[in-house]
């Protein structure tokens, strides 16, 4: 019996359940032509030369889990010379029950594109308060193109000159960093007659990035969210506990490829900072993700993460995902203007960091976490992580204080010493800006050679407001001979009203000049500013790292003895006294420009041992030496 007769003497019910079988098959296999992501091997490129109005396609996320889901994509056009100049960007309209619910969601960045066997490109760019899932794609060839050669370089630090001793010594860092203007927006523009006209005047830019923060307090995250914003980072208190720092886990075929969840690490340990997307593209250990930059710092270290999306939430300015990471299967290498570019089996070199907090009730934690290795970024992953340890279990207003006793490893030179006692109105915040400023100086000063090996930080609270102001200074003689000594009465007056006097003994020294001193007893911010040596830039990293250890403490006094003499700073050392022989020899043209002179000359300075209140505050009385 052939088919014919069979189909004839079957039943029309049975007729019914095979077809209902034929088209669940057809319904379980890709659709002629069409790609699913997974494949590792060469891409098939769709030219963006063919990429025209109507034309369909097929996109991949994950909305929920692991596996990605395809939905619907139209194209509305093409505009050429955007974002930037020779790049150009796909609009298009996504389609779909899943798309149509969210619309386009920050962690949808890198979405892959494809028409048929071939890649279009990635979704990468989103209209906020659209009506319509509309969104911007970022050409694939773009993205194979940015990245060409792009294995194993790294970014050169730029030398950002002087260091500011000041706000060093001050503890009132901020960060100073240009925004580097990810989330610029632009205003879509669309000639006579074509599809894209109905949304001619929107604002449309890169998508955002959801960044989950696990572990930040709160407070900490409602603090420094503009800084991150201006990275066009979405903050986001985070949806589980620390992890532990696990190595580089292994890869198979089925890791991170097209379509699936991918998180960039700012942070692992204890904290975790996890930016989240979509990867666009895997060829064997190559990876290509977002679409649109992420940071745009060019060549880099950071985790790359396998991630689960918890879910998607709707959200009617720009809906996010929710994702939690899982393993660290590579890094990424290149961030730049048509996305990220990683490569798996490959470990980033991040930056360790210790804290260990004895809290005002006496207990002790110790937090354990690695920050991302980045000029710009560093020192604010650092305010963030400290200030959130010391905001959890002590006020970050008010009453209170902290001492730091903490250093720095730097690569080939002796560790960088981190000294600080803090109580102001918020003192949590000082501490931070404290230890990122530090490295702020490292790392931006140009020095190649600068590199952080970790840093330890031990932070002890108190409850007390230890802080008192200096508001005279009286000596028990005016005049005095050579080689002897006085004695000095400081009086200070703390916030409660409080006053209370420290005796400082004062040997004058047996070469001074005959004649009228200054002698100035002052905090140590106070006394650096007076330093003729505060705005000379190193020559080295040795000299950069000796300059940082000798800082004046801005927890405790400093005694200063000074004459009307001529003298010069070569380098970071004073020569005070100077014969005008000498200064002309400095002044001679094959020297200019490696010293400075100073109207007055230091005979002695000596620093006061901290006393139980820090006293800020300046005095200065004459003195004179008669014999």
């Amino acid at each position: 019996m052939n088919n014919l007769q069979l189909w004839k003497t079957t039943p029309p019910i049975a007729h019914c359940r095979w077809f209902a079988f034929f088209l669940l098959f057809l319904a379980l296999l890709p659709a002629a032509g069409q790609t699913v992501p997974g494949k590792t091997a060469k891409v098939q490129v769709f030219p963006l030369a063919e990429v025209r109005a109507g034309l369909k396609g097929t996109a991949y996320t994950v909305f929920t889990g692991t596996e990605p889901e395809p939905f619907g994509v139209e194209v509305l056009g093409v505009l050429e010379g955007t974002p930037e100049a020779r790049q150009a960007m796909i609009i298009a309209r996504l389609s779909g029950a899943n798309a149509e619910r969210t619309s386009v969601f920050a962690g949808m960045s890198g979405s892959p594109v494809y028409v048929g066997e071939r890649l279009v490109g990635a979704i990468s760019y989103s209209f906020p308060f659209s009506k319509e899932p509309i969104a911007g794609i970022t050409p694939i060839e773009q993205m194979l193109e940015s990245f060409t050669g792009a294995e194993g370089t790294r970014r050169a630090t730029p030398f950002k000159g002087p260091v500011s001793f000041t706000q060093l010594v001050a503890a009132d860092w901020r960060a100073n960093e240009p925004a580097p203007g990810v989330g610029d927006a632009l205003t879509l523009t669309a000639p006579s007659g074509s599809p894209l006209l109905p949304f001619a005047g929107q604002v449309f830019q890169p998508i955002a990035t959801p960044l989950v923060c696990n572990g930040v307090t709160p407070d900490a995250l409602a603090l420094f969210a503009p800084q991150l914003a201006a990275y066009n980072l979405r903050p986001l208190a985070g949806t589980g506990n620390h992890a532990p720092l696990a190595p580089l886990a292994p890869y198979d075929d089925k890791t991170l490829t097209g379509g699936r969840s991918v998180s960039v690490q700012l942070v692992r340990g204890d904290y975790n900072f996890d930016a989240a997307g979509t990867i666009t593209l895997r060829e064997n250990d190559k990876i290509y993700a977002f679409g649109h930059p992420f940071l745009r710092l060019g060549a880099a270290e950071m985790p790359l993460m396998e991630n689960e999306v918890v879910t998607v939430i709707p959200n009617l300015n720009n809906s996010f995902k929710m994702s939690v990471p899982r393993r660290m299967v590579g890094l990424i290498s290149q961030d730049r203007a048509s996305g990220i570019y990683g490569q798996l089996g490959r470990a980033p070199r991040m930056i360790p960091v210790r804290l260990n907090l004895n809290n005002s009730r006496g207990l002790a934690e110790t937090f354990n976490f690695e920050v991302t290795d980045d000029i710009a970024l560093t020192p604010i992953l650092l305010q963030i992580t400290i200030f959130s340890s010391l905001s959890a279990s002590e006020r970050t207003f008010g009453a209170g204080g902290f001492s730091l006793n903490g250093q720095l490893q730097v690569a080939g030179q002796p560790a960088v010493r981190l000294e600080r006692r803090v109580a102001n109105n918020n003192p949590a915040l000082s501490v931070a800006n404290a230890v990122a400023g530090t490295v702020s100086a490292l790392m931006t000063t140009g020095f190649e050679q600068a590199r952080l090996e970790g840093i330890t930080l031990n932070i002890t609270a108190s409850q007390e407001r230890n802080i008192a102001t200096l508001e005279r200074i009286t000596l028990d003689k005016n005049e005095i001979g050579r080689g002897e000594t006085l004695e000095l009465k400081a009086y200070a007056r703390t916030i409660s009203g409080q006053q209370f006097t420290q005796t400082i003994p004062l040997r004058i020294p047996a070469d001074v000049p005959l004649g009228e001193l200054t002698l100035t007893l002052a905090d140590g911010l106070a006394t650096q500013q007076k330093s003729a040596a505060q705005s000379f830039a190193p020559r080295d990293l040795g000299q950069l790292v000796g300059l940082l250890n000798n800082l004046r403490k801005s927890d405790r006094l400093y005694l200063r003895l000074s004459r009307a003499a001529s003298g010069a700073v070569i380098a970071a050392s004073e020569l005070p006294n100077l014969p005008p022989s000498m200064l002309a020899t400095l002044g001679n043209e094959r020297n200019a420009g490696g010293y400075a002179t100073t109207p007055t000359s230091s005979v002695l300075e000596q620093e006061i041992a901290p006393a139980q209140f820090i006293i800020i505050g300046q005095q200065t009385m004459t003195l004179k030496i008669t014999r």
